[in-house]
Parts: structure tokens; sequence; C-alpha cells
């Protein structure tokens, strides 16, 4: 694929297929799906089976790569094609466990700035109850001129 002028305007199968690695290695594993991409909103899911801690429930890390992901989509989208994101601060507030089902991350802009984006990532349950609050925060570097 040649790159686009904007990640703005390509679907999720475009912005996946142009992404270096796809999806991540890591999100293939866990499970993870994007439902909607933006700069200032991004959604997606991901299966607790499979993502849990040695006591059954979904892993804090699982929650933080969820939201970790969203959040530097969306900071890339915002950024391209002048600059890359790259995280510099992610923090988690687990609020609740899940045992079973999908989660939902809703990464939402809360700053879009010329050289840094912070995202809150709000992730619910199946029941729509909150399992996790995070923030991230992504340094906007010069992109490698081709």
């Amino acid at each position: 694929m040649s790159a686009p002028k904007s990640l703005a305007d390509l679907t999720i199968e475009e912005l996946i297929a142009f992404l270096p690695e796809g999806n991540g290695r890591l999100n293939e594993k866990m499970g993870v799906e994007l439902v909607e991409v933006s700069a200032d909103r991004v959604v997606g899911t991901m299966p607790v089976e499979g993502n849990t801690q040695p006591f059954g429930l979904l892993h804090g890390g699982a929650s933080v790569v969820l939201a970790e992901t969203l959040g530097s989509i969306g900071s890339a989208i915002h950024a391209y094609p002048e600059k890359l994101a790259v995280g510099v601060d992610i923090n988690a507030t687990h609020h609740r466990a899940a045992t079973t089902g999908i989660v939902t991350g809703v990464a939402t802009a809360i700053h879009l700035g010329r050289t840094s984006t912070s995202y809150e990532i709000v992730i619910t349950d199946e029941r729509g109850k909150r399992v996790c609050t995070s923030r991230i925060t992504c340094a906007l570097v010069p992109a490698p001129q081709a």
C-alpha cells in the first residue's frame, strides 16, 4: 500500500494493512480488535478468556495493553504524516474484576497538540460496568524522511 495523505481517511482494514506490523503481534495474541478509529476517539474490544491472571480475573496488564493500543492508534492518526507517536506515560486504575466475556475500551482525546497527545481510556465489561480507567500520553516526534 502506498503512503496515504492522512490516516484519518482510512478504513480500519486499510489502517491495519498500512501499519508496519499490522494489528501487532501482541494484539493478535490477546484478541484485540479495533471497532472505531479517529484522532478524537478509538474503540476496541478484547476477550477476557486467555487474558487472565492466576485467579481467573482479567489481568491488569491486559487492560493496559488494550488502553495503550487505543491511545497510541489515536495519537498516530493525529500525528501522521509529519510525526510519529511514541508512548511516554501510561497509568491505570482497576475498578472491578472481569472474569468472562468481552471488554470494550473507549479512548477519548484529552489533548491533541503539536508535540504531545493525551487520551483517557475507559474499559467496561459487557454490562457496561467500568473495569479500568487509564490515561496515556504520547510524544510526537519527527517522522523519518523517506
